[in-house]
Parts: structure tokens; C-alpha cells; sequence
């Protein structure tokens, strides 16, 4: 099992914080006890809305904290807000669609004696493993409809962002009942490891190669496994769009947050004709915006949190630059007193040989490329082992849709981007590479979590016709 863990802080480099796994025993003892405690949770469900209500009254009062302990986590505030506000949000939302997501289902068959009733059976215990970008938000996405839906839940976030687990743990447990259902488990990748040997579903987002090893493991357990991995997002701008309403949003999904997110905006398209006038604007955009650095209040743009991703981005920056692509702006990596930093960056004469266009740089970079027709544009998009969500910009919402509707990923914002983050009710599924399972947005969320069973009752004393 895995020994202390050192934590590094995103803004000063140092290691100030260590975590320490449980062992193997103690984890699936901690199983054991969720699996009991789930007997008489999944019971009722308005008995589980109010308990998940009393905790939002207990996150609203201990916002502050929680914020704090994001902020030393990833080295930015502003997300920490939107990631506190926005769970609240979702234990508001799904409080009031469960009652109706729970409800089931009486109808006749076609044959006139046979009645069928539905029952909807949660899975005892689901696992959720997540990452560090949004470490709060994105370890409890699957967790609320789960526990709506009658789960117990374990959590296990990543070992580079796990100080808002005290605070959040902290609030688990003054609410009765949830602490006896909703547990968190600081390691790393064996405690992940141990987790999905001992639960009935599994959760992951995080990188394609982690997520192929957790599908290998939930298959050896014969287990359900719902991924969100990783993306290359491309925004496609046809020749009639609004070129000042489409800079705005593209800086913006670039580079919220550090551009750490796996719905950015990685690769841009543009219409030859209007691409020199597209790059003017959008370096304009992108030289305003300024690190936080070294006021955390002053500055839009946070420190990489991970060490390993600066790597990742210098190695992208300098593979497109050694091929003769053009740094319009921006285009390092700075180490400032300890952290990593990089400014909006655009980059022109790119190629689908530059790793900047073919891999996830997960950093606040813009790589632009042009196109001449809708085909080429859609070709350009379709050209990528990922398929999460992108983005298609026009005058006409009838030519973005036309475009929009084939493209190979699970969610299109049109006109915008990353709305797939802010919209909930969109269901949609990850294409190609970029994860696997049922939708985590909308009402299919809740009902990944449930097995449906058929109660088939016969009505009639008859004789049935295909008897002996």
C-alpha cells in the first residue's frame, strides 16, 4: 500500500501538505459499512432529499472554508467560487427531479392477461474516482444523483488536490445519515485500484490512459463503468460569424481556468478569408488577460496546478515552434517563485503534425488553422482520436446546426462555448476516445445508477396458450 504522499502547492512549488492512504483492509471495511448502511438509505427517497437538503444548508455556511481550501489546492479563486456555487446549484436541481426520476411504472402487455411492473434497484455502493482540475465539483457530479438515487458513494479524488477534503468531510459529518453513506478516501492510483474491487459501479474522469486502465479493472469485477476522459476540442468559425461575439467566447473556453479543463477549446478553425482579421481580435483579447500573479485576487489567469501538465504544455509549445508555428502571443511556460504559469497563448501555421493539434495540451492555448469550405472544416474537426464537445460559430443558426450535426462528439455549443459545463439538462454521450457510458448530464445521469427490473405478473386464472 501506498506510503505518506506528498502534496505540492500550484503557486510556490513547495510541499506543504502529505497525505496518508488507508490500508487495503481498511478500505474494503469501509465498503462493508457504506453496503450496510445503504439497506435502509435506499429505502425513501424523500428521507434522502431531506438529509441532502440539510447539507446544503451546512456547504452554504462553511462556503468559506471550502473555498479557502480550494484556493491552496489549485491556486485560484475564481473557480473556487464557481466550484462551491456550483454544487450547491446541483444538490438544489437534482433535489427536486428526483422524486419523479425515482418514480416507476405500471402498464399492460400485449398479451391481454399480463401485466408488467417496474422497479428501479440502485446499486448498493458506486465508487467515484476524479481529478484535480475541478477537484470539488467533479467529485461529487456523480456522486449527488447517485446518492438521490439510493447509493451509498466513496469517493476518491486526486492526490494532487486533496486539501478540500477535510472541510468537505468536516460537513459530511454533521449531517446524520450522510456520513454513514457518503465516505471520501485520500491515496492515490492503488486506492483506486482497491476501491473498484470492492464497489458495484465506478465513476472516472480523468486522462484516456487511466480511464482505459479503470475499464480493464470494472471488467474484471464485472462491474458497470462510466468514463469521462479526455478531449481536443476544436471550434469551427465559418465565414459569416460574428467575429467579435466568437473571439469573446473562444478566449473564454480556452482559458478558464488555465485552459485546465477537459471541455477547452484546443484547436480553432477559421475561414481563410476572414483568419488574419479573426487572429487580430483574438490576440487583442488575449494580451488583456494577466496571471494572478502575485495577487491570487488580481488576474484571470491561475498557475498550472499539476507540475507534470507545465511539462506537458512546454513540450507541446516548443514540438509546434521547432515546426514552424508562430507564437502570436503568450507561448511559455514561467516558473514564478516556485509555480508555473502560462499566458493565453495563439499560435498560427500550425499542422496536424504538431502535437499541439493532436494531443491534449490541457493550458491555455489557442492554435489556429484555416479551412476554405464546410467540409474541409468539419473533415479538420472529425480529425482527432477525441470527441467530447466543440463549438461552431455563424450568422446562420441553420448553417452552424447543418456543420454542428456533424461533428463527432457529444456536445456542441453554437455561438458559445463550453456550454456543455453551465447547461445541465443536455444529455449526451462521449464520442470516440473521450470517455464511455450514459450520459452525466440531465435525467440519465440518475438513471446510470439504477437496474431495472421487470415484475411480470400474470392477472388471469387461464390456461396459457404456449403451455404443454
Amino acid at each position: 500500500m501506498e506510503k505518506k504522499i506528498k502534496v505540492r502547492n500550484p503557486r510556490t512549488g513547495k510541499i506543504d501538505y502529505f497525505i496518508t492512504p488507508l490500508t487495503d483492509t481498511e478500505i474494503a471495511e469501509q465498503c462493508n459499512n457504506l453496503r450496510q448502511s445503504q439497506i435502509d438509505w435506499q429505502l425513501d427517497i424523500h428521507q434522502r432529499i431531506e438529509v441532502l437538503q440539510n447539507w446544503k444548508k451546512v456547504l452554504i455556511a462553511e462556503k468559506d472554508a471550502l473555498i479557502q481550501a480550494l484556493v491552496e489546492d489549485t491556486g485560484r479563486i475564481r473557480e473556487s467560487v464557481m466550484e462551491v456555487d456550483g454544487v450547491i446549484s446541483s444538490l438544489e436541481r437534482w433535489c427536486k427531479l428526483a422524486p419523479e426520476l425515482c418514480l416507476t411504472e405500471e402498464k399492460n402487455t400485449a398479451i391481454p392477461f399480463i401485466q408488467i411492473k417496474s422497479q428501479l434497484v440502485p446499486y448498493s455502493l458506486v465508487g467515484v474516482i476524479s481529478p484535480w482540475n475541478f477537484p470539488l465539483l467533479l467529485s461529487l457530479i456523480d456522486a449527488i444523483p447517485a446518492l438521490l438515487a439510493g447509493c451509498a458513494v466513496i469517493i476518491k479524488p486526486s492526490e494532487i488536490t486533496p486539501r478540500f477534503i477535510q472541510p468537505l468531510v468536516k460537513t459530511i459529518e454533521s449531517v446524520s445519515q450522510l456520513n454513514r453513506v457518503l465516505s471520501f478516501m485520500q491515496g492515490a492510483g492503488e486506492t483506486g485500484k482497491i476501491i473498484i474491487e470492492n464497489v458495484d459501479a465506478i465513476c472516472f474522469t480523468g486522462s484516456v490512459s487511466t480511464g482505459k486502465k479503470v475499464s480493464q479493472l470494472a471488467a474484471k469485477q464485472l462491474i458497470p463503468v462510466f468514463l469521462e476522459l479526455g478531449g481536443k476540442d476544436p471550434a469551427i468559425v465559418l465565414e459569416s460569424a460574428n467575429l467579435e461575439q466568437a473571439t469573446l467566447a473562444i478566449l473564454w473556453g480556452s482559458v478558464i481556468n488555465a485552459g485546465q479543463s477537459c471541455l477547452s477549446i484546443e484547436r480553432i478553425y477559421v475561414a481563410e478569408s476572414i483568419h488574419d482579421y479573426f487572429v487580430d481580435k483574438l490576440v487583442d483579447k488575449a494580451s488583456q488577460l494577466s496571471l494572478n500573479y502575485s495577487d491570487i485576487k488580481n488576474g484571470e489567469i491561475g498557475p498550472i496546478i499539476s507540475a507534470k501538465q507545465a511539462t506537458i504544455i512546454a513540450e507541446h509549445l516548443l514540438d509546434a515552434t521547432e515546426k514552424g508555428a508562430i507564437i502570436n502571443c503568450g507561448g511559455q511556460v514561467e516558473e514564478l517563485n516556485g509555480g508555473f504559469w502560462c499566458r493565453p497563448t495563439v499560435l498560427t501555421r500550425v499542422n496536424r503534425n504538431m502535437k499541439i493539434i493532436t494531443e491534449e495540451t490541457f493550458g491555455p492555448v489557442m492554435p489556429i488553422m484555416t479551412f476554405t469550405s464546410k467540409e474541409e472544416a468539419i473533415k479538420l474537426a472529425n480529425d482527432s482520436v477525441y470527441g467530447l464537445s466543440a463549438a461552431v460559430f455563424a450568422a446562420s443558426q441553420t448553417e452552424a446546426l447543418e456543420v454542428a450535426q456533424q461533428i463527432e462528439a457529444g456536445a456542441i455549443s453554437i455561438n458559445d462555448a463550453g456550454l456543455t459545463a453551465l447547461i445541465n439538462e443536455g444529455e449526451k454521450n462521449s464520442f470516440k476516445s473521450s470517455g464511455l457510458g450514459g450520459s452525466r448530464m440531465g435525467a440519465a445521469s440518475m438513471a446510470r445508477f439504477f437496474r431495472k427490473k421487470a415484475l411480470l405478473t400474470k392477472t388471469q386464472p387461464v390456461v396459457d396458450p404456449w403451455w404443454y
